[in-house]
């Protein structure tokens, strides 16, 4: 039976909406996390709550939630147990007092251990004081568990003179960051001069790859990149950057070793350094079928870096380190076990030069962003890389043939078919042309199979796939010309001016739009976006710093830069739901979409399942929790 297509209709908003069957596949370790509360005033006498429910509760499970005023004694806010959706609104808090909520969850009439209370927050914000550095500005963030308490710590790039490999220049280093969520600074890496700076060269995995309960960071390094603790790697006296000013090669590295290191999430130390998987030679054996179709020996091609985590075994993570996209790609796959590196498997294109006829056709298949998931339903991972996917064993499961795009959404788009979909879109530049490729397309995950294209030949920069008109059955999906299409591809009227991120954030089932720095409802009466909330702050270069379920119940939260650049702003909804969720974040394919959003041009995390109007139920998730977090434990259960 697919659980995606469970026919219990969607009655989200009462109890037992979580009546699973547990499964028998072995399970995956994930992090075990706090209930996430979050509560932010209102107005002087109304709070609104919200907490996690995780995907291991009990179906019967129930919650009371708690309110400390000034230090004193716990009041209980609702008048029964709340069995329905984890959010409430406090409608008699007393002004002028220092508040703090907490749960306690309710099984069979008993009351369980208190969850750690929160402060509630005087604005709609969470200020996260950060350490500015002269020259660089906040960019891409990630989230993980650091220090194995059940809460988030971010990880920050810290982003000088950041350049796409197309152009030449000096870059300053890139800098990583770890904060927990009151600012505390946990440690700083800076991965020193002969790593450049820019979307397309460091791509951080901020993960618990080894199922110790603490999180890791791993990444490409190089001579003189400095761990948490002082510590140098490789030769700190080497720069092997291009001093040519005016060159095409200008700032860029293409000598010297290339390595790959594992560092303590913790204390920021470097715990294993090895070779890279691939290095970069040939330089002139990067080229292919994708974008435009050319070639080059200046350092391009060569050093475009992807990255992921994924359950290669279905069981435990590996991370993968990916390089190239418009002709050879080369993936590498590793296990962090033990305190010990070892290479899992490589996937290679293998190298090839025009007219690029005898090339693999998984060459120049690549995209700026990828992402993971169960493709096969065989409960292990495989990797979506752009128009192609690697299986799980590190073998090519399938190509489309569409070639190299900006943009790439997968999940389950269209509920009414077996199994996920993959939507893109595809640039067709000067030689590619000929090819005519589609400008956007949608397939079936599993098989490749393309069920519907259009745009032949069209060079098309963006598109988005989102439930967002609760019309038509399954996500709509744009990009390129034409209007916005239904999960089928027909056209049902104009899109939105977005393309960028998706995010769930009012009461609904459908998602709205991220635009600049303010979310926006897409008017399907009227076809307009229409703003719902203003953050005044702003992003990375390609959206938020990150979007994702990061606290309180299952919709979505910003991370974004305040306007002076000394500090991150975490903007949660106060808007009540009635629909009762898991966190997204014991979600498999979308708890990974969270890591691997940083690669490149981010992109929204989509679950596994169909998460949107007239959604069935959702899938358990079969997981293992890892760590100090708050899960119940119950017999027969996690």
């Amino acid at each position: 039976m697919d659980t995606r297509r469970c026919p219990i209709p969607a009655a989200l908003c009462v109890a037992g909406l979580l009546a699973w069957v547990a499964p028998a596949a072995a399970q995956r370790q994930m992090e075990n996390l706090t209930r996430g509360i979050v509560a932010v005033r209102q107005s002087d006498s109304r709070v609104y709550v919200g907490w996690r429910l995780f995907g291991t509760d009990p179906d019967a499970i129930a919650f009371n939630l708690y309110r400390i005023a000034d230090g004193g004694a716990p009041a209980k806010v609702n008048p029964s147990p709340l069995a329905g959706a984890t959010n409430y609104v406090d409608r008699d808090a007393p002004a002028g007092k220092l508040l703090q909520y907490f749960v306690r969850p309710v099984l069979d009439a008993e009351e369980l251990a208190a969850s750690k209370p929160v402060r509630a927050w005087d604005e709609q914000f969470l200020e996260i004081p950060i350490q500015p550095i002269p020259g660089y500005r906040p960019g891409d963030a990630s989230v993980a568990d650091l220090d194995g308490d059940g809460e988030y710590e971010i990880v920050l790039h810290q982003v000088s003179r950041a350049r796409d490999n197309a152009h030449p220049g000096i870059t300053g280093t890139p800098v990583f960051d770890a904060y927990k969520l009151d600012g505390t600074h946990l440690w700083r890496i800076d991965l020193g001069v002969n790593i450049r700076d820019g979307e397309h060269y460091t791509q951080p995995m901020v993960y618990d790859l080894d199922g110790d309960g603490r999180a890791e960071m791993a990444c490409k390094t190089a001579d003189g990149t400095t761990d948490g603790q002082g510590q140098t790697i490789g030769d700190a006296n080497k720069d092997w950057r291009i001093q040519n000013e005016g060159a095409r090669t200008h700032g860029r590295i293409l000598d010297g070793p290339e390595f790959f290191t594992i560092f303590d999430g913790r204390t920021g130390a470097a715990l294993q350094t090895v070779d890279y998987i691939p290095d970069r030679r040939p330089i002139d054996g990067w080229g292919g079928i994708g974008g435009n179709g050319g070639n080059d020996d200046y350092g391009n091609r060569c050093d475009r870096f992807l990255a992921c985590v994924a359950y290669l075994d279905g069981v435990r993570p590996s991370v993968v380190m990916c390089r190239g996209v418009y002709g050879r790609i080369v993936l590498a796959a590793w296990d962090w076990r033990d305190g010990r590196l070892s290479s899992r498997w490589v996937f290679d294109s293998g190298v090839s030069y025009p007219p690029f006829e005898g090339a693999s056709p998984y060459s120049g298949m690549g995209g700026h962003s990828l992402s993971v998931g169960d493709v096969d339903a065989d409960d292990k991972d495989e990797i979506v890389y752009h128009s192609m996917v690697v299986d799980d064993n590190g073998q090519g499961l399938y190509s489309t043939g569409l070639r190299h795009g900006d943009a790439m959404h997968f999940g389950d788009l269209d509920p009414d078919r077996p199994g996920l979909e993959v939507f893109t879109v595809h640039e067709n530049e000067d030689n590619t042309v000929r090819f005519g490729t589609p400008g956007a397309a949608m397939r079936d995950a599993r098989t490749g199979d393309i069920l519907w294209n259009h745009s032949p030949g069209v060079d098309v920069g963006g598109g988005l796939a989102a439930d967002i008109d609760p019309r038509h059955r399954g996500c709509e999906a744009w990009g390129g010309p034409g209007g916005l299409r239904d999960a089928r591809g027909r056209e049902i009227g104009p899109k939105p001016r977005s393309t960028g991120f998706a995010l769930w954030w009012d009461g609904d089932l459908l998602r709205e739009l991220v635009d600049r720095s303010s979310v926006s409802k897409w008017n399907w009466r009227t076809g307009t976006q229409e703003i719902l909330f203003a953050t005044g702050s702003r992003g990375g270069p390609r959206g938020p710093n990150l979007a994702a379920d990061l606290i309180g119940d299952w919709r979505e939260e910003l991370l974004m830069t305040a306007p002076d650049g000394r500090s991150l702003r975490l903007y949660t909804t106060t808007i009540p739901t009635e629909h009762r969720l898991p966190t997204l974040l014991h979600d498999p394919q979308y708890r990974l979409a969270v890591a691997w959003q940083n690669v490149v041009y981010n992109k929204p995390p989509h679950p596994g399942f169909f998460l949107g109007n007239g959604m069935s139920r959702p899938p358990r998730p079969n997981i293992r929790l890892i760590g100090s977090g708050e899960a119940i434990v119950v017999a027969g259960g996690d």
